[in-house]
């Protein structure tokens, strides 16, 4: 309540501000030669295009290579929360059900993004007071089709998290948590995992050591390139480490989900003959029902985030019609439609090829991104997803310190892209739609996110 007010009292304020046009000249001139000054700087051989439009008076302030078509990165994620917003109640919960059928319990995925494993066990301790014996335990995961990766995804994505499998049942994020810690001195680093599950393998070849000496650092790695569950520990890890998590994503996520909820089941007591994964099982007999969180909450933390498992899981979800289950394509050719009918964008001029920017096929241009973020300036739910400058726990946590909550806005990052694009609440210029987009570098990206947050911080203090 606090956010929306915050946002509100801002944009009020600013839209009431008047200044002559002398003085909005001037400041137009101060704005072009402070970001023509700072490109010299910044030495920027690089992509850039960027666009600053008024929201009070929809006038251009400051444009450079606007519609050049560039990758955007998770900016590609401004599309996807505005249009599942769109086709969706923003209070659209995501269900997931297990229904009955004779003796057997079939597990009917919802697309869920948030599904987690306090809620499988939950599940599974009510079905155990239920019965003792199941035949069979389905997994359906008709909703969506059976393409687990997006086009134009890099086939050396390998097993990072941010890559993990898209389907219409979902786990921990399709991801296997590995807790790791010192051992006693030549011994291998200890490993707990989460879920704790028999449907991967280990082996564990890191070695705790005292010095850093040659010091190889700890990797996990999935077997990507053979497609199965099996990971394999190497490098070292000194002895006076302090515990940490990393997340390392699975392979045939369906199977994953059957596998942990037919071990919870089992270990409350409840014999399973069977696990059998489908596509579409039929049952009027609903035993239980899991809610999710409302879609508005999850878009927020996709953009605070930038998760691309629900950003995708929402592209495939908006497409899903009377005849089909849920396609990327589908669901790109909605988005489309939504993008053309409602905000005005030439949607032959740019192109679509998933919902969290993971695909380097994905093109768009600045003017576009800005047209979107005008269409949606009056919608508060779309602007309290976004993170605001130096917001905890978000991708914007160390950066725009000056700026603060006067920019919301959504990162877009993967090697040689970084991008940035949201709204500005500047005391001169009044609400303002800006992006960012930065392509074709090499080395650190931390440059190109300082020349950002340095036009942004301009922005809201000039």
């Amino acid at each position: 309540m606090h956010r929306t007010l915050l946002i509100l009292i801002s944009f009020l304020c600013f839209s009431c501000i008047s200044t002559n046009p002398f003085k909005q000249n001037s400041q137009g001139e101060m704005l072009n030669e402070f970001i023509h000054s700072l490109i010299k700087e910044y030495d920027l051989n690089i992509n850039l295009g960027m666009k600053i439009v008024s929201l009070d008076n929809g006038k251009t302030l400051y444009e450079l290579n606007s519609e050049k078509l560039m990758i955007p990165a998770s900016n590609i994620k401004l599309f996807t929360s505005a249009a599942s917003l769109h086709y969706l109640d923003k209070k659209h919960v995501f269900k997931t059900a297990i229904l009955e059928k004779g003796n057997n319990i079939i597990l009917v995925g919802g697309a869920d993004p948030e599904l987690s494993l306090d809620i499988i066990d939950s599940l599974s301790n009510l079905i155990s007071k239920r019965m003792n014996l199941i035949d069979t335990l389905f997994i359906d995961k008709g909703l969506f089709d059976d393409l687990y990766y997006g086009e134009g995804w890099m086939w050396d994505e390998g097993s990072e998290k941010y890559s993990a499998p898209i389907n219409a049942i979902t786990l921990n994020n399709n991801c296997i948590d590995f807790e790791y810690s010192p051992n006693d001195l030549g011994l291998p680093a200890k490993i707990n995992l989460f879920p704790d599950t028999e449907y991967i393998s280990i082996i564990n070849n890191s070695i705790t050591v005292d010095d850093t000496i040659n010091y190889k650092k700890l990797k996990i790695e999935r077997d990507w390139v053979g497609q199965t569950n099996d990971y394999l520990i190497t490098g070292e890890i000194l002895e006076w480490s302090e515990k940490d998590t990393i997340k390392k994503n699975i392979t045939e996520p369906s199977l994953f989900v059957g596998t942990v909820f037919k071990e919870l089941l089992e270990s409350q007591g409840t014999t399973i003959n069977e696990l059998y994964v489908t596509d579409d099982i039929h049952s009027n007999d609903t035993v239980l029902v899991h809610y999710s969180r409302p879609l508005y909450k999850q878009i927020e933390d996709m953009m605070h985030n930038s998760k691309n498992l629900t950003s995708e899981s929402l592209i495939k979800y908006i497409g899903i019609t009377d005849s089909t289950n849920g396609t990327w394509e589908n669901g790109i050719h909605k988005i489309k439609t939504y993008l053309f009918d409602e905000v005005n964008i030439d949607t032959s001029a740019l192109r679509i090829a998933d919902g969290s920017g993971l695909s380097r096929y994905n093109l768009l241009t600045a003017d576009q991104i800005v047209k979107l973020l005008v269409h949606m300036n009056g919608d508060n739910i779309f602007v309290e997803t976004l993170p605001h400058g130096n917001e905890k726990d978000s991708r914007l946590e160390g950066r725009l310190l000056a700026a603060q909550d006067k920019i919301y806005a959504k990162t877009g990052s993967i090697s040689g892209v970084s991008c940035l694009s949201g709204y500005a609440f500047s005391s001169t210029h009044g609400p303002l739609a800006f992006s960012i987009m930065i392509n074709g570098f090499v080395g650190s990206i931390k440059p190109y996110r300082d020349f950002q947050d340095e036009v942004c911080n301009w922005l809201v203090k000039n």
